[in-house]
């Protein structure tokens, strides 16, 4: 058997070279160059202090705001917040960790007014990502915002287009682009030991997501401006399953476990296998597990056919034992081995009829979120292109949406990358782009 020694140490050299370039140059990961770099513009903050507004005080909201508060260069000098308890949280949070309450407002673009805020973090739900993070391009801010990208496709090539025009620093919240143990495994993927990789898998096994019920409508909870809330979504009653967390299984808001889980993912799959777009995909599901008044499915499996390879990604709700063994993961298939990854660890599985690899385990690495966060906050300051620049976070988000956009159609799509439209499909056409409630207006330069 050929040793598996070379693959060790090429790792070893990935790992080390990784964190010599996070040392250096903020995390700034080579592969990042193959998605062309936004033409930053501006200057740095005259001090090293990163003053960061936070839009969207939810859950997540928080937690990435505890994570740049962790950086002792980060001040928070307002939050805001369409529901008071959660705006209420956000500034309680910045007290504790800065001891000094933070203003909160209900409405985003009075942060966008000030000049004390250099840089917006965008935790909204997922049909408020993109005016938020247009606008603030248009102030002069940096933006850091959550994944996906945007509920449409329209919109995050709108959001894109933006960073552009404006010349600023912008980075999408999916952290594993930082984690030096996902490197490792991209460089092996990339190295040829697993031979031709023509098949890359990603899913997600989750048994903790449980019906939600179906409540009556009726009226939003106090302190909660409930049309703001909806902003460019279609006007609906209110309905709580509607609203914070849950807001992800409904489609006037989120794509369901398609982008809210398989931007993550699927983004390693893309990072490996490079930026090479889709030609068609097909995807089945539907709603076959849980009862309640969600909209999107609960089983859904999607198959792209790329020009080089197949993606297969798949989800299911209510069991926790999904492939290899692991209720989420991703894996490669070449024609020596397989790998397969998740922040455990990864594993090579070796073709038992082949014995160019050796068949091994190698532990996960550490929570990817804070360097992940360093790294915008280092391109604020040297205006270089951070390691998930927007265009990357907008390939990853379309494969995603195209995901959602087959089932919802029922039936195969071809897609023109060229154009950013599905080919010969004007019903599926319409959901690639956004349709937007008076008086809020997508901007398009």
């Amino acid at each position: 058997m050929v040793s598996d020694m070379r693959t060790l140490k090429m790792a070893a050299v990935s790992r080390r070279r990784f964190l010599r370039q996070t040392a250096t140059a903020g995390l700034a990961i080579p592969v990042v160059g193959q998605w062309g770099g936004l033409a930053l513009g501006g200057a740095a903050p005259a001090s090293e202090t990163v003053r960061a507004g936070l839009i969207g005080c939810g859950g997540m909201g928080r937690g990435d705001l505890a994570v740049f508060l962790q950086n002792s260069q980060v001040q928070c000098p307002v939050v805001c917040d369409v529901d008071d308890r959660n705006a209420a949280a956000g500034a309680k949070l910045v007290e504790e960790k800065r001891g000094r309450r933070p203003e909160s407002v209900r409405d985003f673009r009075r942060i966008l007014e000030r000049k004390d805020v250099d840089a917006v973090i965008v935790a909204t739900p997922d049909h408020w990502h993109a005016l938020p993070t247009i606008l603030a391009f248009e102030a002069g801010k940096d933006v850091y915002v959550e994944k996906p990208l945007a509920t449409t496709i329209a919109e995050g090539r709108a959001m894109v287009d933006a960073a552009k025009r404006y010349g600023r620093v912008a980075q999408m919240g999916a952290q594993r682009r930082s984690s030096p143990a996902y490197a490792e495994a991209i460089d092996l993927v990339r190295s040829g030991r697993l031979g031709k990789v023509s098949l890359a898998r990603a899913w997600a096994y989750l048994d903790w997501i449980k019906p939600i019920g179906s409540p009556p409508d009726g009226e939003p909870p106090a302190g909660v401006d409930y049309d703001f809330w909806l902003g460019p979504a279609r006007k609906r009653p209110f309905n709580p399953n509607r609203f914070h967390f849950n807001f992800r299984w409904f489609w006037d808001y989120a794509g369901g476990l398609m982008t809210d889980w398989g931007v993550h993912l699927i983004q390693v799959l893309l990072w490996a296998m490079g930026p090479e777009p889709p030609r068609s995909v097909i995807s089945s599901g539907g709603k076959h597990v849980l009862e309640d008044n969600s909209e999107t499915p609960d089983t859904q499996i999607t198959v792209y056919d790329f020009p080089s390879y197949t993606l297969v990604w798949e989800h299911k709700v209510g069991v926790g034992l999904g492939l290899y063994n692991r209720p989420w993961g991703m894996s490669f298939t070449g024609t020596e081995g397989t790998l397969v990854i998740n922040d455990s660890g990864c594993e090579i599985l070796r073709e038992p009829t082949k014995d160019s690899i050796e068949a091994r385990k190698m532990p996960g690495g550490q929570d990817p979120r804070p360097a992940h966060i360093r790294n915008f906050l280092e391109c604020v300051k040297s205006r270089q292109e951070t390691v998930e620049p927007l265009e990357a976070g907008h390939h990853v988000s379309t494969v995603a949406h195209l995901g959602n956009l087959a089932l919802r159609a029922g039936r195969k799509i071809d897609w023109d990358h060229a154009r950013e439209q599905v080919t010969g499909d004007e019903e599926a056409n319409r959901m690639v782009r956004a349709e937007y409630r008076a008086p809020w207006r997508l901007p398009r330069g």
